[in-house]
């Protein structure tokens, strides 16, 4: 969370809405904010999740634990989960790929072009022809 804290304006510059779940309190939330250095940074809403139900339907709640997993769920603007990142409890996530793969997304869908492995803004996509299959 204090991580996807240090990228919040390049992700609201990119027309992105942040949501924080977890199956923590409001109460738990509050204390964390004011306690944590890091937390205190966050300026996106921070959602209590105590029921499950989002992170069931998510599929991202650990029965045993009752608490979720690392997931980063992207969602596009009509709705369609476009993709999940679920990492194990031990690791955090890369901001940053987070950050590119929304960025992927965008230029993608603003182009047409795909989005090739290792890509960054700047670099050129792949055009979606099949009269260029093998051929680029």
């Amino acid at each position: 969370m204090a991580a996807v804290a240090a990228i919040y304006d390049q992700l609201k510059f990119l027309n992105t809405e942040v949501l924080a779940i977890s199956t923590d309190s409001v109460y738990s939330h509050k204390i964390f904010t004011e306690v944590s250095p890091s937390a205190s940074k966050v300026t996106f809403p921070l959602l209590s999740d105590r029921t499950h139900k989002i992170s069931k339907a998510f599929r991202v709640l650990n029965e045993k634990t009752g608490a979720t997993f690392r997931a980063t769920i992207i969602i596009d603007p009509e709705g369609t989960i476009v993709t999940k990142f679920l990492n194990p409890l031990e690791v955090g996530r890369n901001v940053y790929e987070i950050l590119r793969v929304i960025q992927g997304i965008q230029y993608s869908r603003s182009t047409g072009e795909g989005v090739p492995a290792n890509w960054v803004p700047g670099q050129p996509g792949i055009i979606r022809d099949p009269k260029y299959i093998g051929r680029i």
